[in-house]
């Protein structure tokens, strides 16, 4: 492998909907560029993205996968990621490893769901942003009306850059040519239209144009594009066929000459600080002199090499043999093995320059969304967090062979550990381990590696729904925990007050007992028995949320004083003050999308309305489907994936997505409360 610099590094992620095509770009763009001698076929299991044998029996990408390639004097970095909403996470995080996020969409179906929400998310992380129109190959295509849609859904700034041509067996690529022939549209036109929004980037360069008439170099171009792309003043719109080949060198062409290089595109936001302190922007210069600084934006648990973390070097040059900092980690580790990837293939190198993108394997320090370093002065440095979707599905889970229960949790997290939308619970008054993830296939496919990899067979069932509680008013409370036992007793007095905080804010302590009534000493004993309340909940059984406790006055005794009396006298006297504070209970409300045919509208409808839910809009999806979107309580969904099946033939999706906790119905309430009565005798 040839050495470049990092002028020369373009990153790009393909994102977008399931069948888009991505993986099959991928290949398209590996063997145009003489990467691998032959395309693969995802159907045939055989692509360099899709390696995993989940992916292969699955017919679609899983996780997002890493590979490389040089054209036209650039070395493009390129992660192909998952396109179905169960399976989302890594698709999100691979944005953290990139400057470019190539949005696919597929001719025949449009712009789908996650179309909209990988745009979203780009646009977050301040990408920029293109759209790769693929499968123009297709029979019985509207392009003029996608085309329409696509500056609808996102803008007038999504504008052609290229345009299909000779049935879409060509591509003329419309910046460089003024004139050519075409499919659809004037290449003239969407040539001017092109010109005239780039100046607007550039005064000097727009009055030059005004006053000549003639069109700019492409030299004085460059520049001016490459800030309308980081602005998002513009969002190119090009077409290919993965299938054919058509376009795919005009696309390999503007990401050599276009797309951003790592001092081009929107820097990366670094903070420096920790939570709950000031924090600082931090800028990392893509300086290959300077400190090393790089971010893990994938880990994979892999059974012969151990934990890979995957990472893009954000400043310096990372090197073999020298010592790094994880995080705010005092004891560095050598780098004994240096690496770039090619789908599951890992070839060893001497050095990675800012914009490259790398792996290091069995170092055990190394975590999802940690900071590399070889500085102490970079100690505090954090990528602001990417936003993620909660993970509202969920099962409980146990071991089917009794001693099998400490594997069990080594597995899950290892599991956990590669995706940041898997999450592992553990309910101690429900005795459940519970899975979370995006959904039913999300889970299915997290229980299948259990099965299949690690060969850990669990039974299953609905987990309990996880509500909590909280307060509607302030209110008081105190209690004096008295004993004598023999000649040893037991004193403490806490006078504590709380109020509600907004759904979210979570829980605050606050000491702010003056005079040593309650002394110093004792103060973590009373906040710990304040905890123990409210994790085990007071209403219904469920944790106490969103409010602030403060201690304000208390007694205690020379001799007796005790902390486990402050332990218990925090418990009780926040109990007390609790049911006094009009307790409510919340129950988690999630936003669901379903994808049925159209004749099945009205009885979908129905159905959601008798489940507490209720619609927020319908859409058009073509090919008789239609998407309808709305909010439900969680609770009512634990059947939903059977009921979907029978009222739409088999032929419904959904997928869900955490909105915001409301308070249940007080005939809900009223039941719940009344079960949990019997675990309060206690109190």
């Amino acid at each position: 492998m040839s050495k470049y610099t990092t002028e020369a590094i373009r990153s790009v992620a393909l994102i977008g909907h399931g069948a888009a095509g991505k993986t099959s770009l991928a290949e398209a763009l590996l063997q145009a560029t003489g990467a691998i001698p032959a395309r693969g076929s995802v159907e045939k299991g055989s692509t360099v993205c899709d390696f995993d044998l989940q992916e292969k029996e699955a017919g679609h990408s899983l996780n997002s996968a890493v590979v490389n390639f040089g054209y036209e004097g650039t070395h493009v970095h390129l992660v192909d990621t998952p396109g179905y909403p169960d399976f989302s996470g890594p698709a999100i995080a691979a944005l953290a490893g990139v400057d470019t996020a190539l949005v696919v969409v597929n001719a025949q179906t449009g712009i789908e769901l996650m179309t909209e929400r990988m745009m979203r998310h780009a646009a977050e992380r301040k990408l920029c942003r293109m759209i790769v129109i693929n499968k123009i190959d297709a029979d019985n295509l509207d392009l003029p009306g996608l085309v329409a849609d696509i500056r609808e859904r996102f803008g007038k700034q999504c504008m052609l850059l290229d345009l299909p041509a000779h049935g879409a067996a060509d591509v003329v690529e419309v910046l460089e040519h003024a004139a050519g022939d075409a499919d659809f549209e004037s290449v003239a036109a969407a040539h001017r239209a092109l010109i005239d929004q780039i100046v607007e980037e550039d005064e000097d360069l727009l009055a030059r144009y005004l006053e000549d008439g003639a069109d700019p170099s492409a030299a004085d171009l460059h520049a001016p594009f490459e800030k309308a792309l980081r602005e998002g003043h513009l969002v190119p719109i090009l077409f290919v066929s993965a299938k054919t080949g058509a376009g795919i060198k005009e696309l390999l062409h503007v990401l050599a000459s276009l797309a951003p290089n790592p001092a081009e595109g929107n820097p990366p936001s670094f903070y420096k600080g920790e939570p709950g302190d000031r924090a600082e922007p931090f800028r990392a210069d893509p300086d290959a002199s300077k400190h090393v600084l790089a971010h893990v934006f994938k880990v994979v648990a892999d059974p012969y090499m151990g934990k890979i973390g995957i990472f893009r070097v954000h400043q310096g040059t990372l090197k073999k043999d020298m010592q790094l900092f994880v995080g705010d980690g005092k004891r560095p580790f050598k780098v004994a093995h240096l690496y770039q990837l090619q789908g599951k293939d890992t070839i060893e190198v001497d050095e990675l320059v800012p914009g490259d993108i790398g792996a290091l394997a069995k170092v055990d320090e190394i975590e999802f969304d940690c900071v590399l370093h070889d500085s102490h002065d970079e100690d505090h440095i954090h990528l602001v967090p990417l936003e993620f979707p909660k993970p509202m599905a969920g099962l409980a889970v146990e071991t089917k062979k009794k001693g099998d229960e400490q594997r069990l949790f080594d597995i899950l997290g290892k599991l956990a550990m590669e995706d940041p939308t898997f999450v592992v619970e553990r309910h101690p008054s429900s005795n459940e381990t519970v899975i979370r993830g995006l959904g039913e296939i999300h889970l299915k496919s997290k229980l299948e590696k259990m099965a299949g990899q690690y060969k850990l067979e669990v039974d299953t069932k609905p987990p309990r729904i996880p509500y909590r509680e909280t307060i509607t008013a302030p209110a008081e409370g105190v209690h004096r925990h008295k004993k004598q036992s023999g000649g040893a007793g037991q004193f403490g007095e806490v006078h504590l007050r709380i109020e509600p905080k907004e759904r979210g804010e979570g829980f605050e302590f606050v000491d702010a007992v003056k005079g040593g009534v309650i002394p110093g000493v004792f103060m973590p004993a009373v906040e710990k028995g304040v905890r123990q309340a409210l994790e085990g909940g007071v209403v219904a059984g469920y944790a106490v949320d969103d409010l602030k406790v403060t201690v304000f006055d208390g007694k205690t005794h020379a001799v007796d004083g005790k902390e486990v009396a402050f332990v218990t006298a925090g418990r009780k006297a926040v109990v007390e003050a609790i049911r006094a504070a009009r307790p409510i209970v919340l129950e988690p409300i999630v936003n669901i999308d379903i994808v049925v045919p159209e004749a099945a509208i009205g009885d979908l409808t129905g159905d959601l309305a008798s489940r507490r839910g209720h619609i927020t809009g319908t859409d058009g999806r073509g090919h008789g489907m239609a998407a309808i979107s709305g909010e439900v309580p969680l609770a009512e969904l634990n059947d939903y994936q059977s009921r979907l099946k029978s009222l739409t033939g088999g032929q419904g999706s959904y997928t869900i997505e955490f909105a915001r906790y409301a308070a249940v119905p007080p005939n809900v309430q009223q039941q719940m409360a009344s079960k949990f009565q019997l675990h309060e005798e206690d109190e």
